[in-house]
């Protein structure tokens, strides 16, 4: 079976497509990649990558300049992270510019974030310099925390919960005093026999202090009480002048 001209087109037009598609695809991962511009690398050193992977980019300013290019592990408490970036944002970040592992949202992939510099130097930024890398948080470590906080709450809960079913069944001095009526109104027979008494202590304090002027009054006893005044006065006189020193 012999090839029509109509299906010739067809199948360079296909021909065509598929390239054009294959072109434009490879355009535009080279274009995410760098591939296709002037680019620097620098690189920094974290404890943790915490999920970071090749291929991720780097972010400045909200803005992407560059991607993760490689990751190595360096010791058993560090890994290498090399980054490759754009040419035309090299003035912008200095020396002493710090990287941090972020998050694209929420959920998102990864990145790397390279905040500004410019505080300790203005030295702009040379290919294959090391930048200040801020090691993320240990989410594990948070976590595990949050879990001994919760079961130390559980517990406490528990034994809370344990104490209020036994004053509310009357076990203890405590539930026995609240759920025991007899109890309650013995302890508040006391309250009032204490009030009582209270009050005939204060009576008996009154009626002393009228008795008292009553017998100051008395022309039996006046001489008694001007005696006794009277050496209380001697005595008030007498330690005065043993006050005052000798010349």
């Amino acid at each position: 079976m012999k090839t029509t001209s109509g299906q010739k087109i067809k199948i360079g037009l296909f021909t065509f497509i598929g390239l054009l598609v294959l072109v434009l695809a490879i355009f535009f991962i080279g274009n995410r990649k760098n591939l296709f511009s002037s680019t620097f690398n620098v690189y920094g050193t974290f404890k943790n990558v915490n999920g970071l992977q090749v291929g991720n980019n780097v972010r400045f300013a909200g803005i992407n300049i560059g991607v993760v290019q490689d990751i190595n592990i360096v010791t058993d408490s560090s890994a290498r992270v090399d980054l490759t970036l754009n040419s035309n944002v090299k003035k912008f970040i200095k020396k002493d510019s710090k990287i941090s592992i972020g998050s694209d949202g929420l959920m998102g992939d990864k990145l790397i974030v390279i905040a500004p510099g410019g505080i300790t130097s203005t030295q702009v930024v040379q290919n294959g310099d090391q930048l200040t890398a801020i090691n993320p948080v240990d989410i594990d470590k948070i976590i595990a925390k949050l879990t001994g906080v919760i079961n130390n709450a559980e517990t406490l809960t528990g034994g809370l919960s344990q104490i209020v079913a036994k004053v509310n069944s009357g076990q203890g001095s405590i539930g026995r005093l609240l759920n025991s009526d007899k109890l309650s109104k013995d302890l508040e027979g006391t309250v009032k026999q204490a009030q009582k008494t209270m009050k005939n202590v204060h009576s008996t304090t009154t009626t002393l202090n009228t008795d008292l002027k009553a017998a100051q009054s008395n022309f039996l006893l006046k001489g008694f009480f001007k005696k006794k005044k009277k050496r209380e006065q001697q005595d008030s006189i007498n330690k005065a002048q043993q006050a005052v020193p000798k010349q």
